[in-house]
Protein backbone atom coordinates (compact mmCIF):
# COMPACT_ATOMS: atom_id res chain seq x y z
CA UNK A 1 0.00 0.00 0.00
CA UNK A 2 1.03 3.61 -0.26
CA UNK A 3 2.47 5.87 2.30
CA UNK A 4 1.23 9.27 2.18
CA UNK A 5 3.42 11.72 3.98
CA UNK A 6 0.68 13.93 5.54
CA UNK A 7 -2.80 13.92 7.65
CA UNK A 8 -5.75 14.39 5.66
CA UNK A 9 -7.59 17.43 5.86
CA UNK A 10 -10.76 16.80 8.39
CA UNK A 11 -12.07 20.29 8.17
CA UNK A 12 -13.38 21.99 4.97
CA UNK A 13 -15.10 25.04 6.44
CA UNK A 14 -13.32 28.49 5.15
CA UNK A 15 -12.45 29.91 8.74
CA UNK A 16 -13.98 33.29 9.69
CA UNK A 17 -10.42 35.18 9.38
CA UNK A 18 -9.16 33.79 5.99
CA UNK A 19 -8.44 36.13 2.84
CA UNK A 20 -9.30 35.88 -0.78
CA UNK A 21 -5.55 34.61 -1.38
CA UNK A 22 -5.77 31.61 1.61
CA UNK A 23 -5.77 28.50 0.22
CA UNK A 24 -7.90 25.48 1.76
CA UNK A 25 -9.11 21.80 0.76
CA UNK A 26 -6.46 21.17 -1.50
CA UNK A 27 -3.72 18.20 -1.64
CA UNK A 28 -0.32 19.00 -0.54
CA UNK A 29 2.49 17.86 -3.15
CA UNK A 30 2.50 13.84 -3.25
CA UNK A 31 6.15 13.99 -3.76
CA UNK A 32 7.97 12.09 -1.73
CA UNK A 33 6.15 9.05 -1.69
CA UNK A 34 7.31 5.04 -2.36
CA UNK A 35 6.93 4.14 -5.94
CA UNK A 36 7.42 0.73 -4.71
CA UNK A 37 4.74 0.48 -1.98
CA UNK A 38 2.57 -1.69 -4.15
CA UNK A 39 1.84 -4.97 -3.04
CA UNK A 40 0.72 -6.18 -5.86
CA UNK A 41 4.26 -5.59 -7.55
CA UNK A 42 6.19 -7.00 -4.55
CA UNK A 43 4.68 -10.34 -4.12
CA UNK A 44 4.90 -10.91 -8.13
CA UNK A 45 8.73 -9.82 -7.78
CA UNK A 46 9.15 -12.80 -5.59
CA UNK A 47 6.77 -15.12 -7.13
CA UNK A 48 8.93 -14.60 -10.57
CA UNK A 49 11.68 -15.76 -8.84
CA UNK A 50 13.47 -12.36 -8.64
CA UNK A 51 13.03 -12.01 -4.42
CA UNK A 52 16.88 -11.31 -4.34
CA UNK A 53 15.64 -8.03 -5.82
CA UNK A 54 13.35 -6.64 -3.73
CA UNK A 55 15.73 -4.32 -1.66
CA UNK A 56 17.19 -2.56 -5.04
CA UNK A 57 13.67 -2.34 -6.14
CA UNK A 58 12.42 -0.57 -3.15
CA UNK A 59 15.39 1.85 -2.83
CA UNK A 60 14.43 2.95 -6.81
CA UNK A 61 10.79 3.41 -5.61
CA UNK A 62 11.74 6.03 -3.00
CA UNK A 63 13.72 7.39 -5.73
CA UNK A 64 11.55 7.83 -8.45
CA UNK A 65 8.77 9.14 -5.65
CA UNK A 66 11.47 11.58 -4.52
CA UNK A 67 10.94 15.55 -5.65
CA UNK A 68 14.03 15.12 -7.46
CA UNK A 69 13.41 12.71 -9.70
CA UNK A 70 9.57 14.10 -10.14
CA UNK A 71 11.12 17.42 -10.53
CA UNK A 72 13.31 15.94 -13.24
CA UNK A 73 10.33 14.24 -15.05
CA UNK A 74 8.78 17.91 -15.01
CA UNK A 75 11.80 19.53 -16.52
CA UNK A 76 12.44 17.30 -19.02
CA UNK A 77 8.93 17.11 -20.68
CA UNK A 78 8.82 21.47 -20.22
CA UNK A 79 12.22 21.77 -22.26
CA UNK A 80 12.09 19.56 -25.03
CA UNK A 81 14.78 18.04 -27.15
CA UNK A 82 15.84 19.93 -30.30
CA UNK A 83 17.38 19.39 -33.16
CA UNK A 84 20.81 21.13 -34.71
CA UNK A 85 21.26 20.06 -38.19
CA UNK A 86 24.09 21.87 -38.81
CA UNK A 87 26.87 23.38 -36.44
CA UNK A 88 27.78 27.80 -36.48
CA UNK A 89 30.16 26.75 -39.65
CA UNK A 90 27.79 24.92 -41.92
CA UNK A 91 28.82 21.57 -41.37
CA UNK A 92 26.43 18.67 -40.98
CA UNK A 93 26.32 17.72 -36.83
CA UNK A 94 22.47 16.04 -37.06
CA UNK A 95 22.56 15.90 -33.80
CA UNK A 96 19.61 16.25 -31.22
CA UNK A 97 20.34 18.91 -27.56
CA UNK A 98 18.38 17.17 -24.21
CA UNK A 99 17.88 19.33 -20.93
CA UNK A 100 19.73 18.02 -18.46
CA UNK A 101 17.11 16.87 -16.36
CA UNK A 102 16.60 14.10 -19.12
CA UNK A 103 20.13 13.05 -18.46
CA UNK A 104 19.71 12.54 -14.63
CA UNK A 105 17.15 10.55 -15.79
CA UNK A 106 18.75 8.02 -18.19
CA UNK A 107 21.52 7.91 -16.26
CA UNK A 108 19.60 6.51 -13.03
CA UNK A 109 17.95 4.34 -15.67
CA UNK A 110 21.11 2.81 -16.78
CA UNK A 111 23.13 2.61 -13.67
CA UNK A 112 20.14 0.78 -12.01
CA UNK A 113 19.70 -2.61 -14.94
CA UNK A 114 16.75 -0.80 -16.84
CA UNK A 115 18.60 -0.92 -20.43
CA UNK A 116 20.73 -3.74 -21.21
CA UNK A 117 22.27 -5.16 -17.95
CA UNK A 118 19.95 -8.49 -17.53
CA UNK A 119 21.66 -9.84 -20.52
CA UNK A 120 25.17 -9.93 -18.89
CA UNK A 121 23.49 -11.35 -15.30
CA UNK A 122 23.33 -14.46 -15.18
CA UNK A 123 21.02 -14.94 -12.15
CA UNK A 124 17.76 -16.34 -12.82
CA UNK A 125 15.02 -13.42 -12.43
CA UNK A 126 17.46 -10.85 -13.88
CA UNK A 127 14.73 -10.13 -16.25
CA UNK A 128 12.32 -9.85 -14.08
CA UNK A 129 13.94 -7.65 -11.79
CA UNK A 130 14.82 -5.18 -14.96
CA UNK A 131 10.97 -5.39 -15.06
CA UNK A 132 9.97 -4.53 -11.61
CA UNK A 133 12.89 -1.64 -11.33
CA UNK A 134 10.68 -0.41 -14.54
CA UNK A 135 7.23 -0.12 -13.04
CA UNK A 136 8.68 2.05 -9.79
CA UNK A 137 11.38 4.22 -11.88
CA UNK A 138 8.61 4.68 -14.50
CA UNK A 139 6.84 7.18 -12.32
CA UNK A 140 9.62 9.22 -12.63
CA UNK A 141 9.17 9.79 -16.10
CA UNK A 142 7.86 7.66 -19.26
CA UNK A 143 9.93 9.34 -22.50
CA UNK A 144 13.27 8.15 -21.30
CA UNK A 145 11.72 4.86 -21.29
CA UNK A 146 12.26 4.41 -24.70
CA UNK A 147 15.74 4.33 -25.33
CA UNK A 148 16.18 2.05 -22.41
CA UNK A 149 14.07 -0.68 -23.74
CA UNK A 150 15.42 -0.52 -27.06
CA UNK A 151 19.05 -0.92 -25.92
CA UNK A 152 17.73 -4.27 -23.64
CA UNK A 153 15.51 -5.04 -26.80
CA UNK A 154 18.92 -5.20 -29.11
CA UNK A 155 20.87 -7.34 -27.64
CA UNK A 156 19.21 -11.15 -28.51
CA UNK A 157 18.93 -9.30 -32.09
CA UNK A 158 22.49 -9.00 -31.86
CA UNK A 159 23.31 -12.15 -30.90
CA UNK A 160 22.40 -13.53 -34.46
CA UNK A 161 25.67 -12.17 -35.38
CA UNK A 162 28.47 -13.24 -32.95
CA UNK A 163 31.64 -11.25 -34.18
CA UNK A 164 29.41 -7.85 -33.63
CA UNK A 165 27.93 -9.20 -30.81
CA UNK A 166 31.27 -9.65 -29.19
CA UNK A 167 32.55 -5.52 -29.91
CA UNK A 168 28.77 -4.34 -29.08
CA UNK A 169 27.14 -6.63 -26.10
CA UNK A 170 29.60 -5.59 -23.52
CA UNK A 171 28.97 -1.86 -23.85
CA UNK A 172 24.97 -2.75 -24.71
CA UNK A 173 24.56 -4.32 -21.24
CA UNK A 174 27.03 -1.78 -19.36
CA UNK A 175 25.47 0.48 -16.68
CA UNK A 176 27.56 3.41 -17.62
CA UNK A 177 25.22 6.06 -18.97
CA UNK A 178 27.59 7.94 -21.65
CA UNK A 179 26.15 10.47 -23.84
CA UNK A 180 27.57 11.75 -26.79
CA UNK A 181 28.26 10.78 -30.39
CA UNK A 182 32.18 9.41 -30.34
CA UNK A 183 33.23 6.46 -32.02
CA UNK A 184 30.87 3.18 -29.83
CA UNK A 185 34.03 1.17 -28.81
CA UNK A 186 36.01 4.10 -26.96
CA UNK A 187 32.81 5.03 -24.75
CA UNK A 188 31.94 3.18 -21.70
CA UNK A 189 28.50 2.48 -22.49
CA UNK A 190 26.20 2.42 -25.66
CA UNK A 191 22.80 3.01 -26.15
CA UNK A 192 20.92 1.11 -28.80
CA UNK A 193 17.54 2.52 -31.15
CA UNK A 194 15.94 0.97 -34.13
CA UNK A 195 14.56 2.14 -37.80
CA UNK A 196 11.83 -0.11 -39.65
CA UNK A 197 9.02 1.94 -40.12
CA UNK A 198 8.76 3.72 -43.41
CA UNK A 199 6.06 6.59 -44.66
CA UNK A 200 4.46 4.24 -46.83
CA UNK A 201 3.99 1.37 -44.98
CA UNK A 202 4.16 1.65 -41.15
CA UNK A 203 3.97 -2.02 -39.90
CA UNK A 204 4.11 -3.56 -42.75
CA UNK A 205 7.82 -3.15 -43.31
CA UNK A 206 7.92 -5.70 -46.04
CA UNK A 207 6.94 -3.04 -48.11
CA UNK A 208 10.13 -1.20 -47.14
CA UNK A 209 11.99 0.49 -49.45
CA UNK A 210 15.36 1.21 -48.23
CA UNK A 211 17.78 0.01 -50.33
CA UNK A 212 21.03 -2.21 -48.63
CA UNK A 213 23.73 -2.40 -51.40
CA UNK A 214 26.71 -5.24 -50.72
CA UNK A 215 30.31 -3.52 -50.63
CA UNK A 216 33.41 -5.26 -51.67
CA UNK A 217 33.85 -6.06 -47.72
CA UNK A 218 31.97 -9.29 -46.52
CA UNK A 219 28.79 -7.71 -44.15
CA UNK A 220 29.57 -4.29 -44.97
CA UNK A 221 26.67 -2.22 -47.29
CA UNK A 222 25.54 0.96 -48.05
CA UNK A 223 22.02 2.48 -47.46
CA UNK A 224 20.00 4.71 -49.27
CA UNK A 225 16.53 5.41 -47.50
CA UNK A 226 14.20 7.65 -45.47
CA UNK A 227 13.00 6.13 -42.00
CA UNK A 228 9.34 7.58 -41.02
CA UNK A 229 9.47 7.18 -37.50
CA UNK A 230 13.22 6.68 -35.57
CA UNK A 231 13.26 6.88 -31.82
CA UNK A 232 16.12 8.14 -29.99
CA UNK A 233 18.38 8.88 -32.57
CA UNK A 234 20.62 10.03 -30.52
CA UNK A 235 21.43 6.36 -29.77
CA UNK A 236 25.05 4.76 -30.21
CA UNK A 237 23.43 2.25 -33.08
CA UNK A 238 20.60 1.09 -34.56
CA UNK A 239 18.94 -1.44 -36.05
CA UNK A 240 17.25 -1.27 -39.36
CA UNK A 241 15.64 -2.98 -41.84
CA UNK A 242 16.33 -2.40 -45.86
CA UNK A 243 16.14 -4.05 -48.71
CA UNK A 244 19.17 -6.04 -49.73
CA UNK A 245 19.77 -8.30 -52.87
CA UNK A 246 18.32 -11.80 -50.73
CA UNK A 247 15.34 -9.79 -49.42
CA UNK A 248 14.37 -7.80 -46.62
CA UNK A 249 17.38 -8.07 -44.05
CA UNK A 250 18.57 -6.32 -40.55
CA UNK A 251 21.69 -3.96 -39.89
CA UNK A 252 23.32 -2.61 -38.04
CA UNK A 253 24.21 1.09 -38.21
CA UNK A 254 26.05 2.95 -36.12
CA UNK A 255 26.29 7.21 -35.92
CA UNK A 256 29.76 7.04 -35.56
CA UNK A 257 31.79 4.82 -37.60
CA UNK A 258 35.22 2.82 -36.35
CA UNK A 259 37.79 5.46 -38.01
CA UNK A 260 35.91 8.57 -35.98
CA UNK A 261 34.14 9.62 -38.70
CA UNK A 262 30.29 10.52 -38.71
CA UNK A 263 27.85 7.99 -40.45
CA UNK A 264 25.64 9.51 -43.00
CA UNK A 265 22.78 9.71 -40.66
CA UNK A 266 20.62 12.61 -41.51
CA UNK A 267 18.03 13.72 -39.13
CA UNK A 268 15.36 15.61 -41.49
CA UNK A 269 12.80 16.36 -38.53
CA UNK A 270 12.03 15.47 -35.23
CA UNK A 271 8.47 14.70 -34.44
CA UNK A 272 5.71 16.92 -33.31
CA UNK A 273 4.16 13.98 -31.05
CA UNK A 274 0.97 14.06 -29.18
CA UNK A 275 2.43 13.11 -25.95
CA UNK A 276 6.01 11.32 -25.32
CA UNK A 277 7.46 14.91 -25.46
CA UNK A 278 10.68 14.46 -23.99
CA UNK A 279 11.70 11.65 -26.08
CA UNK A 280 13.12 12.90 -29.11
CA UNK A 281 11.21 11.17 -32.27
CA UNK A 282 13.06 11.65 -35.78
CA UNK A 283 12.95 11.32 -39.51
CA UNK A 284 16.37 10.04 -40.56
CA UNK A 285 17.60 9.57 -44.28
CA UNK A 286 20.31 7.48 -45.47
CA UNK A 287 22.49 8.15 -48.55
CA UNK A 288 26.00 6.07 -48.17
CA UNK A 289 25.32 4.99 -44.83
CA UNK A 290 27.55 2.34 -43.41
CA UNK A 291 25.98 -0.53 -42.26
CA UNK A 292 27.06 -4.20 -40.99
CA UNK A 293 24.47 -7.04 -41.96
CA UNK A 294 22.86 -9.00 -38.76
CA UNK A 295 21.73 -12.21 -39.78
CA UNK A 296 21.35 -13.91 -42.86
CA UNK A 297 20.10 -12.05 -46.12
CA UNK A 298 16.19 -11.68 -46.13
CA UNK A 299 15.72 -13.18 -42.56
CA UNK A 300 15.41 -9.22 -41.20
CA UNK A 301 11.93 -9.66 -40.14
CA UNK A 302 13.17 -13.23 -37.86
CA UNK A 303 16.43 -11.29 -37.03
CA UNK A 304 14.41 -8.21 -35.46
CA UNK A 305 11.36 -10.16 -34.17
CA UNK A 306 13.09 -11.13 -30.70
CA UNK A 307 13.69 -7.12 -29.99
CA UNK A 308 9.97 -6.56 -30.99
CA UNK A 309 9.26 -9.20 -27.94
CA UNK A 310 11.41 -7.68 -25.99
CA UNK A 311 10.05 -3.77 -26.57
CA UNK A 312 5.92 -5.24 -26.65
CA UNK A 313 6.57 -6.66 -22.81
CA UNK A 314 7.97 -2.81 -21.92
CA UNK A 315 5.25 -1.18 -23.55
CA UNK A 316 3.35 -3.88 -21.25
CA UNK A 317 5.07 -2.96 -18.44
CA UNK A 318 4.82 1.33 -19.13
CA UNK A 319 1.26 0.85 -19.49
CA UNK A 320 0.54 -1.00 -16.03
CA UNK A 321 3.50 1.96 -15.19
CA UNK A 322 1.17 4.55 -16.16
CA UNK A 323 -1.76 3.13 -14.43
CA UNK A 324 -0.29 2.67 -11.11
CA UNK A 325 1.27 6.22 -10.70
CA UNK A 326 -2.08 7.70 -11.83
CA UNK A 327 -4.32 5.54 -9.59
CA UNK A 328 -1.77 6.49 -6.81
CA UNK A 329 -2.20 10.50 -7.55
CA UNK A 330 -5.57 10.12 -7.44
CA UNK A 331 -5.68 8.11 -4.00
CA UNK A 332 -3.32 10.69 -2.88
CA UNK A 333 -5.36 13.84 -3.94
CA UNK A 334 -9.08 12.31 -2.48
CA UNK A 335 -7.05 11.79 0.84
CA UNK A 336 -7.46 15.36 1.38
CA UNK A 337 -9.83 16.92 -1.15
CA UNK A 338 -13.36 17.26 0.86
CA UNK A 339 -16.73 17.96 -0.78
CA UNK A 340 -20.15 17.69 0.25
CA UNK A 341 -18.85 17.76 4.22
CA UNK A 342 -16.77 14.71 3.84
CA UNK A 343 -13.36 13.62 2.26
CA UNK A 344 -13.81 12.42 -0.61
CA UNK A 345 -12.17 9.20 0.17
CA UNK A 346 -15.30 8.58 2.19
CA UNK A 347 -17.45 9.23 -0.64
CA UNK A 348 -18.98 5.64 -1.50
CA UNK A 349 -19.13 6.50 -5.40
CA UNK A 350 -15.90 7.71 -5.25
CA UNK A 351 -14.38 4.31 -3.33
CA UNK A 352 -16.56 2.37 -6.22
CA UNK A 353 -14.47 4.16 -8.75
CA UNK A 354 -10.86 3.64 -7.20
CA UNK A 355 -11.74 0.32 -6.49
CA UNK A 356 -12.35 -0.67 -9.90
CA UNK A 357 -8.92 0.96 -10.88
CA UNK A 358 -7.27 -0.62 -8.36
CA UNK A 359 -8.66 -3.82 -9.85
CA UNK A 360 -7.38 -3.00 -13.58
CA UNK A 361 -4.48 -1.91 -12.00
CA UNK A 362 -3.39 -5.03 -9.94
CA UNK A 363 -4.90 -7.01 -12.96
CA UNK A 364 -1.84 -5.44 -14.92
CA UNK A 365 0.95 -5.46 -12.91
CA UNK A 366 0.36 -9.17 -12.10
CA UNK A 367 0.24 -9.98 -15.82
CA UNK A 368 3.23 -7.79 -16.45
CA UNK A 369 5.30 -9.63 -13.97
CA UNK A 370 4.06 -13.08 -15.16
CA UNK A 371 5.35 -12.12 -19.06
CA UNK A 372 8.66 -10.76 -17.41
CA UNK A 373 9.32 -14.27 -15.76
CA UNK A 374 7.77 -16.11 -18.95
CA UNK A 375 10.59 -14.01 -20.88
CA UNK A 376 13.00 -14.64 -18.25
CA UNK A 377 12.96 -18.53 -17.97
CA UNK A 378 12.49 -18.35 -21.86
CA UNK A 379 15.89 -17.08 -22.73
CA UNK A 380 16.96 -20.11 -20.01
CA UNK A 381 15.68 -22.51 -22.64
CA UNK A 382 12.20 -23.41 -21.20
CA UNK A 383 10.47 -24.22 -24.06
CA UNK A 384 6.87 -24.31 -22.41
CA UNK A 385 7.90 -20.59 -21.19
CA UNK A 386 8.63 -19.94 -25.20
CA UNK A 387 5.15 -20.69 -26.00
CA UNK A 388 3.58 -19.02 -23.55
CA UNK A 389 5.74 -15.50 -24.16
CA UNK A 390 4.76 -16.07 -27.94
CA UNK A 391 1.37 -15.98 -27.68
CA UNK A 392 0.57 -13.83 -23.90
CA UNK A 393 3.19 -11.25 -24.98
CA UNK A 394 1.09 -10.13 -27.92
CA UNK A 395 -2.31 -10.74 -25.94
CA UNK A 396 -0.77 -8.19 -22.53
CA UNK A 397 0.22 -6.03 -25.72
CA UNK A 398 -3.00 -5.42 -26.81
CA UNK A 399 -5.41 -5.75 -23.75
CA UNK A 400 -3.20 -3.63 -21.41
CA UNK A 401 -1.95 -0.72 -23.32
CA UNK A 402 -5.72 -0.35 -24.99
CA UNK A 403 -7.18 -0.43 -21.04
CA UNK A 404 -4.45 2.63 -20.42
CA UNK A 405 -6.50 5.77 -21.75
CA UNK A 406 -9.52 4.96 -20.54
CA UNK A 407 -7.98 4.18 -17.17
CA UNK A 408 -5.72 7.30 -16.83
CA UNK A 409 -8.71 9.55 -18.21
CA UNK A 410 -10.80 8.52 -15.09
CA UNK A 411 -7.76 9.14 -12.53
CA UNK A 412 -7.39 12.41 -13.88
CA UNK A 413 -11.03 13.13 -13.45
CA UNK A 414 -10.55 11.91 -9.50
CA UNK A 415 -8.45 15.21 -9.49
CA UNK A 416 -11.59 17.35 -10.76
CA UNK A 417 -10.31 20.45 -12.78
CA UNK A 418 -6.98 20.04 -10.74
CA UNK A 419 -6.33 17.40 -12.82
CA UNK A 420 -7.03 19.48 -16.16
CA UNK A 421 -4.28 21.73 -15.37
CA UNK A 422 -0.23 20.97 -16.39
CA UNK A 423 0.67 21.59 -13.20
CA UNK A 424 -0.50 18.15 -12.06
CA UNK A 425 1.15 16.21 -14.21
CA UNK A 426 -2.13 14.41 -15.08
CA UNK A 427 -2.49 15.83 -18.75
CA UNK A 428 1.24 14.77 -19.36
CA UNK A 429 0.19 11.13 -18.55
CA UNK A 430 -3.14 11.01 -20.37
CA UNK A 431 -1.28 12.35 -23.59
CA UNK A 432 1.37 9.55 -23.08
CA UNK A 433 -1.19 6.78 -22.93
CA UNK A 434 -2.26 6.25 -26.10
CA UNK A 435 1.24 5.63 -26.91
CA UNK A 436 1.74 2.41 -25.94
CA UNK A 437 -1.43 1.02 -27.64
CA UNK A 438 0.38 2.35 -31.24
CA UNK A 439 4.35 1.47 -30.34
CA UNK A 440 5.48 -1.82 -31.91
CA UNK A 441 2.03 -2.65 -33.40
CA UNK A 442 -1.30 -1.09 -32.88
CA UNK A 443 -4.39 -3.28 -31.51
CA UNK A 444 -5.17 -4.72 -34.88
CA UNK A 445 -1.13 -6.14 -35.61
CA UNK A 446 -1.13 -7.49 -32.44
CA UNK A 447 -4.49 -8.85 -32.39
CA UNK A 448 -3.50 -10.64 -35.70
CA UNK A 449 -0.41 -11.69 -34.60
CA UNK A 450 -2.27 -13.56 -31.57
CA UNK A 451 -3.86 -15.36 -34.66
CA UNK A 452 -1.17 -15.87 -36.57
CA UNK A 453 1.03 -17.53 -33.65
CA UNK A 454 -2.25 -20.20 -33.10
CA UNK A 455 -2.00 -20.90 -36.87
CA UNK A 456 1.43 -21.69 -36.72
CA UNK A 457 2.30 -22.61 -33.76
CA UNK A 458 -0.59 -24.72 -31.65
CA UNK A 459 1.66 -24.92 -28.64
CA UNK A 460 1.51 -21.20 -28.41
CA UNK A 461 -2.73 -22.12 -27.13
CA UNK A 462 -1.46 -25.74 -25.41
CA UNK A 463 0.73 -22.97 -23.18
CA UNK A 464 -1.89 -20.76 -22.82
CA UNK A 465 -4.23 -23.58 -21.78
CA UNK A 466 -2.07 -24.71 -19.73
CA UNK A 467 -1.79 -21.96 -17.79
CA UNK A 468 -5.01 -21.30 -17.70
CA UNK A 469 -5.69 -24.98 -15.84
CA UNK A 470 -3.64 -24.22 -13.01
CA UNK A 471 -6.53 -22.04 -11.66
CA UNK A 472 -9.14 -24.51 -12.64
CA UNK A 473 -11.54 -25.20 -10.64
CA UNK A 474 -10.98 -22.25 -8.19
CA UNK A 475 -13.74 -20.19 -9.63
CA UNK A 476 -16.95 -21.30 -11.96
CA UNK A 477 -16.97 -17.80 -13.40
CA UNK A 478 -13.11 -18.60 -14.37
CA UNK A 479 -14.24 -22.45 -15.47
CA UNK A 480 -16.54 -20.80 -17.38
CA UNK A 481 -14.39 -18.15 -18.86
CA UNK A 482 -12.43 -21.05 -20.41
CA UNK A 483 -14.86 -23.09 -21.56
CA UNK A 484 -16.11 -19.85 -23.45
CA UNK A 485 -12.46 -19.12 -25.10
CA UNK A 486 -12.11 -22.55 -26.34
CA UNK A 487 -15.35 -22.29 -28.32
CA UNK A 488 -14.15 -18.56 -29.83
CA UNK A 489 -10.97 -20.21 -30.84
CA UNK A 490 -12.60 -23.05 -32.83
CA UNK A 491 -14.41 -20.15 -34.35
CA UNK A 492 -11.33 -17.82 -34.72
CA UNK A 493 -11.62 -15.43 -37.68
CA UNK A 494 -9.77 -12.21 -38.41
CA UNK A 495 -12.93 -10.04 -38.18
CA UNK A 496 -13.27 -11.53 -34.82
CA UNK A 497 -9.64 -11.20 -33.65
CA UNK A 498 -10.00 -8.21 -31.03
CA UNK A 499 -13.22 -9.90 -29.60
CA UNK A 500 -10.98 -13.10 -29.39
CA UNK A 501 -7.96 -11.64 -27.98
CA UNK A 502 -9.77 -9.63 -25.32
CA UNK A 503 -11.49 -12.81 -24.07
CA UNK A 504 -7.79 -14.12 -23.78
CA UNK A 505 -6.44 -11.85 -21.91
CA UNK A 506 -9.42 -11.17 -19.25
CA UNK A 507 -9.42 -14.92 -18.62
CA UNK A 508 -5.62 -14.82 -18.46
CA UNK A 509 -5.86 -11.99 -16.04
CA UNK A 510 -8.55 -13.49 -14.13
CA UNK A 511 -7.01 -16.85 -13.48
CA UNK A 512 -3.33 -15.09 -12.39
CA UNK A 513 -5.60 -13.16 -10.09
CA UNK A 514 -8.12 -16.08 -8.69
CA UNK A 515 -4.09 -18.27 -7.68
CA UNK A 516 -2.20 -14.92 -6.45
CA UNK A 517 -4.07 -12.31 -5.22
CA UNK A 518 -7.12 -11.97 -1.99
CA UNK A 519 -10.31 -12.69 -2.63
CA UNK A 520 -11.81 -9.61 -2.66
CA UNK A 521 -9.47 -8.61 -5.72
CA UNK A 522 -9.88 -12.13 -7.26
CA UNK A 523 -14.09 -11.91 -6.67
CA UNK A 524 -14.76 -8.54 -7.96
CA UNK A 525 -12.58 -8.57 -11.25
CA UNK A 526 -14.26 -12.05 -12.13
CA UNK A 527 -17.85 -10.99 -11.13
CA UNK A 528 -17.46 -7.75 -13.14
CA UNK A 529 -14.80 -8.75 -16.08
CA UNK A 530 -15.90 -12.50 -16.94
CA UNK A 531 -19.49 -12.14 -15.78
CA UNK A 532 -20.34 -9.21 -16.73
CA UNK A 533 -21.67 -7.42 -13.33
CA UNK A 534 -20.38 -4.53 -14.59
CA UNK A 535 -21.17 -1.31 -16.08
CA UNK A 536 -19.42 0.39 -19.48
CA UNK A 537 -17.25 3.06 -17.05
CA UNK A 538 -15.02 2.55 -14.01
CA UNK A 539 -16.78 2.61 -11.01
CA UNK A 540 -19.09 0.23 -11.54
CA UNK A 541 -18.28 -2.26 -9.49
CA UNK A 542 -21.94 -4.31 -8.19
CA UNK A 543 -22.98 -4.35 -4.76
CA UNK A 544 -21.30 -7.01 -3.12
CA UNK A 545 -17.94 -6.52 -3.91
CA UNK A 546 -15.45 -6.21 -1.25
CA UNK A 547 -14.37 -2.24 -1.89
CA UNK A 548 -12.61 -1.62 1.68
CA UNK A 549 -10.44 -4.56 0.73
CA UNK A 550 -9.85 -3.60 -2.65
CA UNK A 551 -8.55 -0.31 -1.77
CA UNK A 552 -6.85 -1.07 1.75
CA UNK A 553 -4.50 -3.79 -0.34
CA UNK A 554 -4.18 -0.96 -3.75
CA UNK A 555 -3.77 1.93 -1.07
CA UNK A 556 -4.07 1.47 2.06
CA UNK A 557 -7.40 2.96 3.25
Amino acid sequence: MVSMTSTPVQSFAQPASSTTHDVTNQAPPLAPYDASADTALLEGLRREGAGWAEADVRRIGLLAGGAEAQEWGELANRHEPVLRTHNRYGHRVDEVDFHPSWHELMRVAVAEGLAGAPWADDRPGAHVARTAGGLVWGHSEAGHGCPTSMTYAAVPALRREPELAKVYEPLLTSREYDPGLREPTSKRGLLAGMGMTEKQGGSDVRTNTTAATPTAEPGVYTLRGHKWFTSAPMCDVFLVLAQAPGGLSCFLVPRVLPDGTRNTFRVQRLKDKLGNRSNASSEPEFDGTVAWLVGPEGQGVKTIIEMVNCTRLDCVMSSATLMRKTLVEAGHHVRHRGAFGALLMDQPLMRNVLADLALESEAATTLTLRLAGAADRAVRGDTGEQAFRRIATAVGKYWVTKRGPAFTAEALECLGGNGYVEDSGMPRHYREAPLLSIWEGSGNVNALDVLRALTRDPATADALFAELALAEGADARLDAAVTRLRTLLGEATPAGARRLVEQMALTLQASLLVRHAPPAVADAFCATRLSGDWGHAFGTLPGGADVDGILERSLGF
